[in-house]
């Protein structure tokens, strides 16, 4: 077989007068543009569709006719001129983060994720993580803060799907021109590929480095298809969670190993690190190595450092879903590694990888990696937040439960990247032009009232009608594309009713999400679909991971029962979703459906996408729902009950689902006034916009993110690097002085307090206690006193706590505590004493992993 002796890029040959062109094209702030994404459409319609909305795809295959021709064309010029002020404008911009901050020029927050869904031509996303992580660069980038992201490069990206005449799904792969792609590969100083590389213990991976310009953040892709590599290690990138075990920490040690060094080798200081999900934890280690190599600092010191400024997100509420290797298989990819460039024992590195320290494990978890060396650890909603804490409990062993030191920030969406244009335009008109730079804000959003409801309600309508024609020409070309009679061809472009009340579901095709809920009683579907005065539709779209059978077989028998006579008009399976299917659902459905099993959603955020469109939200009570939900915005199934037996669950759910549907959902629906307008659907839609619109966004996601994680971190870390790391020199001597004395502490005699009088509400009851310190001193503990109502002193969140004061030293390491409980509810109460490490450093008093409660 031949093979080329070299290669050359051809690169769009643009007129003088539309160069400006390939600024616009390369910057992803056309994705949330709607003006820059009709230029391309203008420029040629039929090629901007067939590319999948690929904007240097466009430029490198439209005719130099086509291009000579709007050269002269003053009014595509006039376009263009509008939309590159409009990007000139964006980026020299005052930002939210230029007005509220005056950081110093090297901070930065650097956010390493295994995928990112930036716009559907970009083929580096599988599902809700990605897009969630797209969605957070966007919002960073309106924002103005100074985050860089960092993840893969995928040759194959994720699989494209298509179904046989059964329904069954297959998966094809189409491998991805990157230099036909909005993204530039980066080069050294002599104009070559930048490379770099890691080691995998015996042999040496190189990759090199693209970068993609989401409005003012950089993303930086590693990519292993290089010469320098083997074919094997050439295939490392080549598709998103793709291949083996070995496959899969070989792409980790890249994406987190890699990630820094390449961040280091651009001259990038990676102050902050934020770690989306625990694929890339490994990055902890490659700063400790370079902390220890370059500053001469030892692997306990160089791992306070790294905690200090490390946050840890998870998406997962099961086990299941994170990443575990096996000891050995770590060991045959970092041996080497942790015992060259960290200098430590087998025992200390694989402690790493659980935060269950009174035992050994065989299993290396990511999640626990990033857990031991994240100072902040987040889930992403409340109730996700609560379940990351069941799941985790007995990794933090003496800490109640509402004290686990795992937070939570409910997720978001860029409003702009996922508003219908037309419904964009309505929001500029009625509520301004500044509620695009700060959605969050109530006020802009309270101006949905100042929408006139004909006018609203004619947009979605258009967006519904625009939804119908999509699924038809979709449908046809499936028909076509699997080989189906003329027939069958015709009756996909006829189905489905533009005018009916739409619901949609489009996810992940996992069993948790129970995709065929809706589907349990078929007849008493049949009867609410097919009301002749007040027809109901679905429209269904979703993957399932090409090893899931079951997800398979769900999506399976939607088909089958699609294709029943009942159903084949009023129920539709899209294939292949991806962000421009979501991007038509979300804008035109009426109702977005949402079935998981709680409490199985960590957030969910596809629901969030179709408030601003106008649509409503009916789900389960389980991620982002439990916190939005409010009967004046939408509708819920169930009340937050968590079942045993599932078979049971899925019973009772779908009676309610249907019964909802026919008694409040419809009936609202078809509900109109003389002037056609259904009034109270309308207002319900209001009342969604206006309440949930400022809070389900990713401005006011990232921005809690800045606040509570990114700007506490980057303070911690500055103080620490003080002096030649002299801060923490001493926090690292002093975690250890306080873990090997702590044993020695007791407390020798409550002296008042135990079985005293009864006290009336309101009054102080007074506590003393004697307490040997051994060798620690009062500023190395915190004494409290921990107290509640006894017949729920198992329930820590009736629990409160009061700081007990140093009275006197007694002599011998004996001192004195004097403290009191202001009484505020009667009945019986008791108290005991805790005693936790004290330091200004610390973000949880339970990080060094020790607490003395007394008996």
């Amino acid at each position: 077989m031949y093979k080329f002796l070299g290669t050359y890029n051809v690169i769009p040959s643009l007129p003088g007068s539309l160069e400006h062109l390939r600024e616009v094209a390369y910057n992803l702030m056309w994705t949330w543009n709607p003006e820059a994404r009709e230029l391309f459409r203008r420029l040629d319609r039929e090629l901007w569709e067939d590319t999948n909305h690929n904007s240097v795809m466009v430029l490198g295959n439209v005719s130099q006719e086509r291009l000579e021709e709007v050269s002269h064309d003053d009014g595509f010029k006039s376009h263009l001129d509008r939309v590159c002020k409009s990007l000139q404008d964006y980026l020299k911009a005052k930002t939210w983060y230029n007005k509220n901050f005056s950081h110093s020029e090297n901070f930065n927050i650097i956010y390493f994720s295994a995928e990112f869904g930036l716009t559907e031509c970009l083929q580096t996303y599988s599902g809700g993580l990605g897009v969630l992580a797209g969605d957070h660069l966007k919002a960073s980038s309106d924002l103005g803060i100074p985050l860089i992201g960092v993840g893969l490069l995928y040759r194959e990206g994720y699989f494209q799907q298509y179904l046989n005449s059964d329904g069954w799904q297959h998966e094809r792969y189409e491998l991805n021109d990157f230099n036909n792609l909005p993204m530039k590969m980066v080069m050294n100083e002599k104009n070559e590929p930048f490379t770099l590389s890691v080691r995998y213990d015996s042999k040496e991976v190189f990759f090199q480095v693209w970068k993609i310009d989401v409005g003012r953040v950089p993303l930086y892709l590693l990519d292993t298809n290089v010469p320098q590599n083997s074919e094997a290690d050439r295939k490392i990138t080549r598709a998103l969670y793709g291949g083996n075990i070995e496959t899969r920490i070989e792409q980790e040690i890249i994406l987190g190993i890699g990630g820094i060094k390449t961040m280091k080798a651009l001259n990038i200081q990676p102050m902050v690190c934020h770690m989306n999900e625990g694929h890339s934890a490994f990055m902890a280690l490659e700063r400790m190595r370079f902390l220890i190599h370059e500053e001469g600092l030892s692997y306990k010191e160089a791992r306070e450092i790294g905690f200090y400024s490390n946050i840890f997100t998870t998406h997962t509420p099961v086990p299941a879903g994170i990443d575990v290797f096996s000891n050995e298989l770590v060991e045959k990819y970092l041996g080497k590694f942790y015992k060259d460039e960290l200098k430590i024992s087998d025992k200390e590195f694989y402690s790493l990888g659980t935060i269950y320290k009174d035992k050994e494990s065989s299993f290396f978890n990511m999640a626990h990696l990033a857990m031991n060396t994240a100072g902040y650890v987040n889930g992403v909603s409340k109730l996700h937040g609560s379940v990351s804490k069941k799941m985790w409990v007995s990794g933090y062993k003496d800490v109640p439960f509402n004290e686990i030191p795992i937070d939570y920030i409910t997720n978001g969406v860029h409003l702009r990247s996922h508003i219908s244009r037309e419904m964009e335009g309505l929001f500029v008109q009625y509520i301004g032009e500044n509620w695009v730079n700060n959605p969050v804000s109530e006020q802009f959003w309270k101006r949905i009232d100042n929408i006139p409801d004909e006018e609203l309600w004619r947009t979605h309508e258009r967006r519904r009608e625009r939804l119908v024609a999509f699924a038809r020409r979709r449908l046809a070309r499936q028909a076509k594309a699997r080989g189906e009679s003329q027939a069958e061809i015709a009756i996909a472009s006829e189905v489905l009713d533009p005018t009916a009340l739409t619901i949609g579901f489009a996810r992940r095709f996992a069993t948790y999400k129970r995709a065929t809920l809706i589907f349990k009683d078929v007849e008493r579907l049949a009867d609410i679909l097919n009301n002749k005065s007040q027809p109901v539709q679905f429209i269904i779209a979703g993957k399932a991971h090409p090893k899931d059978e079951e997800g398979k077989r769900l999506i399976q028998e939607i088909c089958q029962i699609a294709k029943d006579d009942r159903f084949r008009r009023r129920i539709v399976f899209i294939e292949n979703y991806d962000i421009n299917v979501a991007r038509y659902m979300v804008e035109g459905c009426d109702v977005w459906l949402n079935t998981p099993r709680r409490p199985l959603e960590a957030s969910g955020t596809s629901g969030m996408k179709v408030i601003a469109n106008g649509g409503l939200n009916f789900s389960i009570l389980d991620g982002w729902w439990a916190e939005g939900f409010d009967p004046e915005v939408g509708w819920k199934i169930g009340n937050g009950e968590e079942y045993t037996d599932h078979d049971y669950q899925d019973e009772v759910e779908a009676r309610q689902l249907y019964h909802i549907l026919e008694t409040q959902i419809v009936p609202l629906f078809y509900t109109r006034a003389e002037d056609l307008l259904p009034r109270g659907w309308i207002t319900k839609v209001k009342n969604s916009m206006k309440k949930l619109g400022p809070i389900f966004n990713t401005h006011r996601m990232v921005q809690e993110y800045f606040e509570k994680f990114y700007e506490r971190a980057y303070e911690k870390r500055k103080e620490l690097q003080q002096e030649k790391w002299s801060k923490a020199i001493e926090l690292a001597g002093w975690k250890e002085k306080v873990k090997q004395k702590w044993s020695k502490i007791k407390v020798e005699k409550v002296l008042n307090g135990k079985n005293s009088k009864s006290i009336y509400v309101g009054e102080e009851f007074p506590v003393d206690a004697e307490i040997n310190l051994g060798e620690l001193t009062p500023d190395d503990v915190e004494v409290q006193l921990y107290y509640g109502p006894v017949e729920k002193q198992d329930d820590p969140e009736f629990n409160s706590t009061v700081v007990m004061s140093p009275a006197k030293n007694t002599g011998n390491g004996v001192i004195n505590y004097k403290g009191k409980i202001i009484t505020k509810h009667s009945g019986q109460q008791g108290f005991t004493i805790r005693i936790v490490p004290q330091n200004p450093m610390l973000i949880s008093s339970f990080e060094v992993g020790v607490v003395y409660w007394a008996t």
